[in-house]
């Protein structure tokens, strides 16, 4: 599906609910989130420029998107946006200069310099972590933005379609994400938002649940290939590096089942931090067809982070 019709799509959900009236929401540092209409968002992570694209918003700034100076899959909203640089170490000095009327971010990257933003403007911080973690960040950003019916509308497409794509996946089938490229990858719990997706569509995370469920970090562990091999996943998802993945040259992994059967697949570098509309539903589409390539149609994914098999 092209980045346009999926917007489209997902603008045409916004008719869907009245106007209602603004829940009480707050953010992950529990500030409480005040409805307003800010002219200038700044944007330190993926998921929230993202949102405020779906939201029909360019942000005035925004964080890195791997190797690119922000995230380009977004379309043409952000083609003459200004990079704040990595996550964790932004540019201070830049992002003043936008004079942002509100800052968007990622709380575990941003948290030591929190002072530092609110002395900019209001500052809402969200761990997108989870499935529930991405509806609740939408809704956030969305009254944040005086939008809050369009974030409900979009949550409630978006939980609409997983459920639909849900009831046509067969299942009966095992996968596992695998992020990093040195000797030991990194695989995540059943509530990462991808691995999640995976149970939504019927198949089974192979590396299974956090053993500390009652917090959402850590969303993964490092695995090495011994451990990889017993589960033994059919399909295997890699998060893209700019470095070969070094496990991938131990002697275990030609004998890893999808190995063997062709069936890992590396994937782009929103399945990472997929929060936002639009990163969520390219990821339910491109899962669903690697899982499932009989019963769902191969997606139309903008050519930067769009899946490819593995050699």
């Amino acid at each position: 599906m092209r980045l346009q019709s999926l917007v489209a799509l997902l603008a045409g959900a916004l008719a869907v609910l009245p106007a209602a009236v603004a829940q009480n929401l707050t953010d992950d540092r529990g500030t409480r989130i005040e409805a307003g209409a800010p002219a200038k968002v700044a944007t330190i992570s993926t998921f929230a420029a993202d949102t405020l694209v779906a939201l029909g918003v360019t942000p005035v700034g925004a964080s890195t998107f791997g190797k690119r100076p922000v995230p380009d899959f977004l379309g043409s909203a952000m083609t003459d946006v200004p990079s704040l640089g990595q996550r964790a170490s932004t540019n201070l000095e830049l992002l003043s200069e936008l004079q942002p009327d509100l800052i968007l971010a990622i709380r575990r990257y941003t948290e030591p310099h929190s002072r530092q933003f609110e002395t900019i403007a209001p500052y809402y911080a969200f761990d997108v972590v989870s499935y529930d973690d991405s509806l609740r960040a939408v809704a956030g950003i969305s009254t944040a933005l005086g939008k809050a019916d369009e974030g409900r509308a979009l949550n409630a497409s978006f939980d609409a379609r997983v459920a639909e794509y849900g009831n046509r996946a067969p299942g009966g089938i095992s996968a596992v994400l695998l992020a990093g490229s040195g000797e030991a990858p990194f695989a995540y719990y059943d509530h990462f938002l991808s691995a999640d997706l995976l149970g939504r569509l019927k198949a089974t995370n192979a590396t299974g649940p956090s053993p500390t469920p009652e917090q959402s970090i850590p969303f993964g562990y490092q695995i090495g290939l011994e451990q990889l091999l017993a589960l033994n996943p059919e399909v295997i998802f890699l998060f893209a590096s700019s470095t070969r993945h070094a496990y991938a040259d131990n002697p275990i992994w030609p004998h890893l089942k999808a190995v063997r059967n062709g069936r890992v697949y590396e994937v782009g570098l929103h399945w990472k931090e997929g929060g936002g509309p639009i990163a969520r539903n390219l990821i339910l589409e491109e899962m669903a067809w690697r899982l499932y390539p009989e019963h769902f149609e191969q997606p139309e994914v903008p050519a930067g982070i769009a899946s490819h098999s593995f050699d």
